[in-house]
């Protein structure tokens, strides 16, 4: 993997400006080695220093809740991380700057929180966490509320995030900060990835009809849906409804749904919502009025409504199908300890842990602005996505994006669930640094300005 080199970090400054330049510039910032011990290049912000032989990293995710099974995904590609972090193996082999022995010689350990998939709870855990544990940086999420309500958290903590599941567009948009990043992709991309396929799949100027989870990636989920199925394919919205997070009987819903009008149902459901509304849209029998799309797919929802998948769109961040090197060697070792497939969950989980490792091996320190500049533009590829960017203007990864499509129920297997249709190039994705969700982002500060 290599080193964006397009920005001049401040650490390239202290070095070439020698001992003179770097008291200058620690003076500006504040007391250098307050908080004492470990690393004092820097002066005391967030965390740093990191004290002693161990730092501390903080897996904040949902062990409760509508989207538990996707946090405990989550934790065995984490707990997978720290493995290879401290002893070698998996993609830390051939990770450029990471060894296997720690970070910067300092052993990962790791605590872990419940977010119960609600941000207060979250904020509360991953606040414990930078308090009391001293965690160096925070992951975690399953939810786009929570991420949105961590990573707000930790900008005013000066502690980095790294985003695990979260789909909706205000994470790296409206919502924005520069003590966060994020592998996944957005509401936004899922659009322009899913509706050539659709329109090629069903024809144009049809109508449709969504529901929507009512937060903040399903607000901007179905605004994205709408947005891409009209451009595209010239469908027309019939209605958007919103529906309670949460939600275990749709039937309500479902019903009002004007089967005469409607084309395609989009129902913008995600975990065990999605397993409960497309069941039961199923079995109300508007799948034999018109048909119905998932537009984002997990392992948690395709188990729970293995028998209503078959044949249903929808998009995915990862899937253990992938043939190239990197995601064939991810699935290999995590089956060795699990027997079975990894989740996208357990992906995105373990890269994000990498990602934040072998940026501050690059930085050479834990000092959260270096290590931030290190990861704004940083090119990468061997996540199993390609080539990939994590862009500076928002911290949002330009990306590749799979649309898959549910397995009939008769060939399904306990890891075959869904099927990759295609796999959209990042070349025919994304919007500018002034378009789309990046045009809401204003990242704000590093903290050493």
């Amino acid at each position: 993997m290599a080193r964006d080199t397009t920005a001049l970090s401040r650490r390239d400054v202290l070095k070439a400006s020698g001992a003179a330049g770097a008291a200058g510039l620690t003076g500006l910032a504040g007391c250098a080695g307050v908080g004492g011990g470990g690393d004092s290049e820097y002066p005391a912000l967030g965390n740093y220093p990191v004290e002693g032989d161990e730092v501390v990293f903080g897996f904040n995710v949902p062990q409760s809740g509508s989207y538990s099974q996707e946090g405990a995904d989550e934790l065995r590609g984490y707990n997978l991380a720290v493995e290879h972090l401290n002893n070698g193996g998996g993609w830390v082999d051939n990770w450029d700057g990471l060894s296997g022995d720690g970070v910067l010689g300092k052993t990962v350990t790791a605590v872990e929180g419940d977010t119960a998939t609600d941000p207060d709870t979250a904020r509360q855990s991953a606040s414990r966490m930078i308090s009391r544990d001293n965690a160096i940086m925070i992951t975690g999420g399953s939810s786009s509320g929570v991420a949105i309500a961590v990573q707000e958290l930790c900008q005013e903590e000066k502690v980095q995030f790294q985003c695990c599941i979260t789909h909706s567009n205000d994470t790296t948009g409206g919502s924005c900060v520069r003590y966060s990043f994020r592998e996944m992709f957005n509401a936004y991309m899922t659009g322009q990835a899913l509706a050539p396929v659709l329109a090629e799949e069903y024809g144009e100027d049809l109508n449709f009809y969504q529901l929507y989870a009512d937060y903040s990636w399903g607000q901007t989920q179905q605004a994205s849906m709408e947005q891409f199925f009209t451009e595209v394919g010239n469908w027309s919205q019939i209605e958007s409804v919103p529906t309670p997070l949460g939600t275990s009987d749709y039937s309500s819903y479902l019903s009002d749904v004007p089967r005469d009008e409607t084309d395609v149902l989009v129902l913008n459901h995600y975990g065990l919502d999605a397993a409960n509304s497309l069941p039961q849209a199923i079995e109300a029998g508007l799948d034999q009025d018109m048909e119905i799309v998932v537009p984002l797919y997990n392992r948690l929802m395709a188990e729970a409504a293995s028998d209503s998948i078959g044949g249903i769109f929808g998009t995915a961040d990862w899937n253990w199908q992938l043939e190239d090197d990197a995601s064939q060697s991810f699935v290999e070792f995590y089956r060795e300890e699990h027997d079975r497939a990894p989740s996208y969950g357990a992906r995105i989980a373990y890269t994000q842990t990498l990602q934040y490792a072998a940026a501050v091996e690059r930085a050479e320190t834990f000092y959260a602005p270096e290590v931030i500049r290190e990861l704004e533009g940083h090119e990468y590829s061997g996540a199993g996505l390609g080539n990939e960017t994590m862009r500076g203007c928002d911290h949002q990864a330009q990306r590749d994006v799979l649309v898959c499509q549910g397995v009939d129920p008769s060939e399904q297997t306990e890891d075959l669930l869904l099927n990759i249709v295609s796999q959209t190039s990042r070349d025919d994705l994304g919007y500018a640094c002034d378009a789309g969700p990046a045009a809401e982002c204003e990242l704000g500060d590093y903290g050493d300005e």
